[in-house]
């Protein structure tokens, strides 16, 4: 049996940890990607980079190293994404109860995520979920991407907490090197397109199958 972890505040990824947005994702990288008169890469590269900021994500697909054509991406992805992204995002069924079982226990819950912050809120919203965070981080907050720790540092201004007091749950390397630079205790799943060895990488306390299988390693019972 694992043993327990004691947070005061649970900060979350967003994609492939609490919701599955990869359809739209793919679908907006080819709608950049086709307005800039370059090949479409196949759904399973475009997969693969889901986590990276939208930047590392164009240099992931392309290995150019042109900012002028990164930044038409990024635009043009958004674009898209204002369109389709809501209503192709899926929110995984574990995610309401877990949040309201948090809640429940006084712990204190936010995200981080290379989503922009708005995007994230609307899919929230979109889902009746917004009310149970305390906090959204997202990529137009800050200056610098995971896995730098400025996201999480300023999750954790937000949400009164000390790095020791807080963990961060993620399906990616570059979540557990975030949590590791800003000295939040890590807890992988592998929701998303890793598997567990790749976390062998970075510090972590646990490594899930899903959100779903945290209170266990909370030592929060469902009521």
């Amino acid at each position: 049996m694992r043993d327990q972890i004691h947070s005061e505040a649970i900060i979350f990824d967003f994609d492939f940890t609490l919701a599955d947005s990869s359809q739209g994702i793919v679908e907006c990288v080819a709608y950049a990607f086709q307005e800039l008169g370059l090949p479409i890469p196949p759904a399973e590269r475009v997969m693969d980079t889901i986590g990276l900021s939208l930047a590392a994500t164009f240099n992931r697909l392309t290995e150019l190293d042109s900012s002028d054509m990164a930044r038409d991406f990024v635009r043009s992805f958004h674009q898209h994404a204002d369109q389709v992204m809501d209503h192709q995002t899926v929110v995984y069924e574990c995610v309401r109860p877990l949040l309201e079982l948090l809640r429940s226990a006084n712990i204190r819950v936010g995200v981080v995520s290379t989503k922009l912050n708005y995007r994230i809120r609307g899919i929230l919203q979109k889902n009746d979920l917004d009310s149970l965070f305390d906090t959204i981080v997202g990529a137009d907050n800050v200056t610098k991407s995971k896995p730098d720790p400025e996201g999480l540092l300023l999750a954790l201004m937000n949400l009164g907490v000390r790095p020791s007091a807080a963990l961060y749950v993620g399906d990616h390397l570059i979540d557990g090197e975030a949590a590791q630079a800003a000295g939040v205790g890590f807890v992988a799943v592998l929701s998303g397109r890793h598997i567990r060895s790749q976390f062998e990488k970075v510090p972590h306390l646990a490594v899930l199958e899903t959100v779903e299988q945290l209170p266990t390693v909370l030592g929060l019972e469902e009521k």
